[in-house]
C-alpha cells in the first residue's frame, strides 16, 4: 500500500513530461523555420551577394503568387499553374515509385530467401545503386525517346535498390527460432515466409520504401530534364536557364514540402501497419 502511495505523485510528473515533449516537438520545427527566414532576410539585406543569387523572401513569395495565378494575361509559368506542374511531377514520381518499390520488395524477398539468387543479383544491385541518375538517363532517352517512358523508368530505377536492399536485409534478419518453431509445427516454406518472415521484415521494408521515395524525389529534376514541362523539375531547369532564382526556389520548396508531406503520410501508414515496431 505504501508503495502505491509513493508512486502516485510521479504520475502527474510523467504526464507533464509527456505534455512538454509534445509541445517541444510542435514548437521546435516552427522556431527553426522562423530562424531560417530571419537569416535568409538578413543575408539578402546585407548585400553580400547579388539579388540574382540571394533574392529577398518577399521576391520569392511574389514569384510563387505569379506562378500560381493568371496575371497580366500570363498563366502561371510556361502556360501551367504551379499545382499543374506539381501534379505532373507527383504523377511521375508515383508511377516510378510504385514500379520500383513493388519490384524491389519482391526482389528482396527472393534474394533474402534464396542464397544463389542473392549471390547472382547482389553485385548488379550494388552497381545500379552506385550510379547517379544522370549517368544513365541519357541512355534511357536514346532507348525510349523524350516522352514519359524514360522519366518513369529513371524514377523506378532510383527507387528499386533501396527497397530491394532493405527488404533483403530484413528477410535475412528474420528470427531463426520463430522460423524453426513454425516448421516444427508443420508449416510449409510458403507459410513460414508469409506468417513469420514477412511480418518480421515489415519494419525495415517500410524504411526501404521511405528511402526509395526519397531517392525518386532526388532524381525528379534529372528525370524532367527533357520535355519536363509541365513538371516542377522542368520548371526548375527552365528557370535556371534564365537565372530566374525566385522561380527556382519556388520549385525547390514545392518539391521539398511535398516530399515532407508524403514522408509524413508514409510514417502514418507505417505506424498503423507495424504497430509493434520499437515495442518488442
Amino acid at each position: 500500500m505504501s508503495t502505491l502511495v509513493d508512486l502516485a505523485p510521479e504520475e502527474p510528473l510523467a504526464a507533464d513530461r509527456r505534455r512538454s515533449g509534445r509541445v517541444a516537438r510542435a514548437v521546435l520545427p516552427v522556431l527553426s523555420l522562423l530562424v531560417f527566414f530571419a537569416v535568409w532576410q538578413l543575408v539578402a539585406v546585407s548585400g553580400i551577394w547579388n539579388q540574382t543569387f540571394v533574392p529577398y523572401p518577399s521576391t520569392v513569395w511574389r514569384a510563387f503568387v505569379d506562378i500560381s495565378t493568371t496575371h497580366d494575361g500570363v498563366r502561371g509559368y510556361a502556360g501551367y499553374l504551379l499545382w499543374e506542374h506539381l501534379y505532373m511531377t507527383l504523377r511521375r514520381v508515383l508511377a516510378g515509385v510504385v514500379i520500383g518499390v513493388v519490384l524491389g520488395v519482391l526482389l528482396g524477398l527472393v534474394m533474402g530467401s534464396v542464397g544463389w539468387v542473392r549471390s547472382v543479383l547482389e553485385p548488379w544491385l550494388t552497381f545500379l545503386r552506385a550510379l547517379p541518375p544522370l549517368a544513365y538517363f541519357f541512355l534511357l532517352v536514346i532507348w525510349f525517346g523524350i516522352d514519359e517512358a524514360p522519366k518513369i523508368t529513371l524514377l523506378a530505377l532510383a527507387a528499386l535498390p533501396p527497397a530491394a536492399v532493405a527488404t533483403t536485409t530484413a528477410v535475412l534478419a528474420a528470427p531463426v527460432g520463430l522460423q524453426e518453431a513454425a516448421r516444427a509445427l508443420g508449416a510449409s516454406r510458403r507459410e513460414v515466409i508469409r506468417d513469420v518472415v514477412v511480418p518480421s521484415a515489415l519494419p525495415e521494408t517500410f524504411t526501404g520504401i521511405r528511402l526509395a521515395v526519397g531517392m525518386a524525389y532526388s532524381s525528379v529534376v534529372a528525370a524532367e530534364l527533357f520535355n519536363g514541362i509541365p513538371g516542377v523539375g522542368g520548371l526548375v531547369k527552365d528557370a535556371s536557364n534564365y537565372n530566374n532564382t525566385p522561380v527556382v526556389l519556388v520549385g525547390i520548396f514545392a518539391i521539398g514540402i511535398s516530399g515532407l508531406l508524403i514522408d509524413g503520410l508514409l510514417r502514418a501508414v507505417e505506424r498503423r501497419s507495424v504497430p509493434w515496431r520499437g515495442k518488442i
